[in-house]
């Protein structure tokens, strides 16, 4: 039985059991259970299932692939779930999972933010994005490509861009080339700062990443003086994760007043 790529589903199977492995290897056997995010033909999954100990978990929407991983014994049937982003993480997981996959591009995105919202049952999560995608999950302040993805992640997580992958090693082979990317959590229970605020600042000062701060922040801040600082004059992209959260606590601050 071969398992067929659907457009629809964004699949793009990866043939290649060297880089396969190298990937697998990404996460440590530190976190024994383990939850793979579109295992298609299984070929990341196998490497995934030779460490001792560990409990693989799937969550996969191709029936057809499902049907393929159970039936060659790849996965166990009670260890399959249906689409990630509709998962109940708490409910199913009552100990830490590490995430790993070969993400369908289109829903990449979605995947990163769901990782994020359940960071404290997840320490580790390492995969495969479109390359465009994980340079911004992993960009710096003051790259072009640094953004509300970067921010965001990079609050909770340390992250690291690992290696680039070709098109060929996929089949169908994508039109754009792949990076690995490896999210280890960070030591803090939360951010010092009111977090729903937090996200609500990056978000409105990247939503119009061209101007300055304090013409961005305007509608948060409303005609304080704050905004007349120089800090004030720079644009989202020049700001650490540090910055946001001293400018929510501000924003906190002026609407406690």
């Amino acid at each position: 039985m071969e398992v067929k790529a659907k457009k629809h589903l964004g699949q793009h199977f990866l043939k290649d059991i060297n880089i396969a492995e190298k990937i697998a290897n990404t996460i440590s056997n530190n976190t024994a259970n383990v939850l793979e995010i579109g295992p298609g033909t299984g070929v990341l999954t196998r490497f995934l299932n030779q460490v001792e100990g560990r409990n693989l978990y799937a969550a996969e929407v191709d029936i057809e692939s499902v049907e393929y991983l159970v039936g060659n014994n790849i996965i166990a049937p009670d260890h399959v779930f249906g689409d990630f982003l509709k998962l109940d993480l708490p409910e199913i997981f009552t100990e830490e999972i590490a995430v790993i996959g070969n993400f369908p591009y289109n829903i990449s995105s979605q995947i990163v933010f769901k990782t994020i919202e359940n960071r404290k049952l997840i320490p580790e999560f390492s995969g495969m994005f479109q390359k465009e995608v994980a340079e911004r999950i992993s960009a710096e302040p003051g790259s072009k490509k640094y953004g509300i993805i970067s921010v965001l992640t990079q609050a909770y997580y340390d992250v690291e861009y690992l290696f680039t992958v070709d098109e060929h090693v996929f089949r169908p082979p994508p039109k754009v080339k792949s990076g690995v990317i490896r999210l280890l959590r960070k030591d803090i229970d939360k951010l010092d700062c009111d977090e729903a605020l937090f996200k609500q600042v990056v978000k409105t000062s990247f939503n119009t990443r061209r101007k300055m701060l304090r013409v961005s922040l305007k509608r948060l801040i409303g005609k304080s003086e704050i905004l007349q600082d120089e800090f004030y004059q720079k644009r989202p992209e020049q700001l650490s994760v540090e910055e946001f959260v001293n400018i929510t606590n501000q924003i906190s601050a002026i609407e406690r007043s």
